[in-house]
């Protein structure tokens, strides 16, 4: 008994709590350092209509504090695009697939890594909302027009459409009201993959940082059986992941290329327009024209 008058009953008791707090905390600590080595992008295609969205149309575009992306639908209007293939824009890494349900629906965010002209390796994030079917899995490494889904209502909610978003800043997740939204955080997506229809980098491949947004993201939903498969590697390399793994932003630039964008597919399409018009139909509206002032 004199034995336990010397031991520290005070110090177990400080310690208990604190182990307690790291036990509840580390799986967030362990996931932290996942990475998966992944080919680095050697292009960027449109999710829909592979490669250049043949078929489809943007319905509504992006714009910042508002839009964050772009809903394509198809040609046809209406459903008629419902259960439509979704392809992944670039070679990368699945690092969200879930029914998030509240208004989203069906959810894929792959994340892609491409070499910029100056040799700096970035990241940027691709999410594919309201799809009917998810044909992916957390973890899963993905090729530029694989296919990753099918085009959705979210679950009737809508009429059936992708909506398609870039980002820059990694941490987002399904969390978007905890980050600016604007050009410092997303890109604008016809423009992004306009400029970076090829890059270089085919076979060279990048360790990607997984589990980024984890976080931000506290009732984020997940799907049984989403642990690391072996492919993943813990902290091996170590992968930092910062708010924004791009360089810094521009957003005056950013806002003038996609206006610029924009106006190339205006002329675009009133080009088809134009050439569309038959010089028979031309003939008709102009005799059609002329009973009518005669009429007068």
């Amino acid at each position: 008994m004199k034995s336990l008058r010397h031991f520290p009953f005070s110090w177990v008791c400080r310690a208990v709590p604190l182990f307690a707090v790291l036990a509840l905390l580390w799986p967030e600590f362990a996931r932290a350092g996942y990475s998966i080595k992944a080919p680095l992008a050697d292009g960027f295609d449109q999710a829909v209509g592979k490669p250049d969205a043949k078929g489809y149309y943007i319905f509504r575009g992006f714009w910042p504090n508002g839009h964050l992306g772009e809903d394509w639908n198809g040609n046809g209007g209406g459903d008629t695009d419902m259960g439509d293939p979704v392809y992944a824009i670039a070679d990368g890494v699945v690092v969200f697939s879930d029914d998030y349900k509240r208004r989203w629906g069906n959810v894929v965010i792959v994340r892609h890594a491409y070499r910029e002209k100056n040799g700096s390796t970035v990241f940027v994030d691709s999410l594919y909302g309201h799809l009917d079917k998810r044909q992916v899995r957390m973890y899963q490494v993905v090729k530029r027009g694989q296919q990753i889904g099918t085009i959705g209502n979210c679950h009737g909610v809508y009429a059936a459409h992708l909506h398609l978003e870039i980002r820059k800043n990694l941490k987002i997740g399904m969390n978007r009201s905890a980050f600016a939204k604007d050009y410092s955080n997303y890109y604008s997506p016809r423009s992004f993959i306009a400029e970076h229809r090829s890059m270089s980098g085919r076979g060279e491949t990048v360790s990607i940082p997984v589990d980024s947004f984890g976080a931000t993201n506290p009732d984020e939903p997940r799907e049984s059986g989403t642990e690391p498969p072996p492919n993943v590697a813990k902290n091996a390399p170590k992968v930092n992941i910062p708010t924004r793994m791009t360089p810094k932003a521009n957003p005056e630039e950013d806002r003038r290329k996609d206006l610029n964008e924009q106006l190339r597919l205006l002329a675009e399409e009133n080009k088809k327009k134009t050439e569309s018009i038959k010089d028979e139909d031309m003939d008709g509206f102009w005799s059609k024209l002329k009973n009518k002032l005669g009429k007068k």
